[in-house]
């Protein structure tokens, strides 16, 4: 049966729950840059102070600290001073891109397919223990998030997907699956929804996350799962064809040039 669970942001209050095992600030820094990457913590978001992520992490102060410097040196997040001062996400999102396009030439057919498929096993599986205990505050978030979702850019689509996703698997109950959505999202999902940047499939994204949100309305667990999978087989179908229009465009400039 439903339970109501009161949740505001489900995304948000993981990314600053305590930290499983010991408090090292590679582990601070992972969590703060995955959120970042994933579209979690905006651009220009002020960051909570060293001493409430400390207190958040269940981390040591100088930890906290540590790590926020490590992401100041890598460009993530920069400080300022003054009375509205503080840590602010910074991400370079055209350099990411350029970064995005280089990842997606080193992958083959078969590596795109694995990352896909392993994509689908924790969306999916998320989807359908979601379906079987979401409360009726959840369905109603869902569609608030569903409802709020930026579809004017690719960063917006994409940031919509993420935070989607994440709250599918909080309302799982489950932090293994969280914590592994989490972790996908930042891995590979820059490269899996590289086909936002076309309007055609953000209004797909938008009609499947309808599809989920129904399904789970409904406690179908299996439907919620077959649309989650759908979703992120279009994705990888947009990515396939995508390697090979550049894979040709290369060989094109190559015998021009030869």
């Amino acid at each position: 049966m439903p339970h109501a669970t009161g949740r505001v942001d489900a995304a948000r209050a993981v990314v600053f729950a305590p930290l499983d095992g010991s408090g090292r600030a590679e582990l601070v820094e992972q969590r703060l840059t995955d959120a970042i990457v994933s579209g979690v913590l905006h651009d220009g978001e002020k960051l909570p102070t060293e001493n409430d992520l400390s207190r958040s992490f269940g981390v040591a102060l100088v930890t906290a600290r540590e790590a926020l410097e490590s992401m100041r040196d890598k460009g993530l997040v920069e400080t300022r001073r003054g009375r509205v001062g503080g840590s602010f996400v910074t991400f370079d999102r055209d350099a990411a891109s350029r970064l995005i396009h280089r990842r997606l030439a080193d992958l083959s057919r078969i590596e795109l397919r694995d990352l896909a498929l392993h994509v689908e096993a924790i969306a999916g599986m998320a989807a359908e223990v979601a379906a079987e205990r979401a409360s009726a505050d959840d369905i109603e978030n869902l569609v608030r998030l569903a409802a709020a979702s930026d579809l004017s850019t690719a960063g917006g689509a994409r940031r919509a997907v993420s935070r989607f996703q994440l709250e599918v698997a909080a309302i799982s109950q489950s932090p293994r699956l969280v914590r592994e959505e989490m972790r996908l999202q930042s891995e590979a999902g820059p490269i899996l929804w590289m086909c936002l940047a076309d309007q055609e499939y953000r209004d797909r994204s938008a009609t499947s996350r309808t599809r989920v949100i129904d399904a789970i309305g409904r406690a179908d667990a299996e439907g919620a799962r077959a649309a989650t999978t759908a979703h992120i087989d279009g994705a990888f179908a947009w990515l396939v064809d995508e390697r090979a229009r550049r894979d040709a465009l290369a060989a094109e400039i190559e015998e021009a040039s030869s």
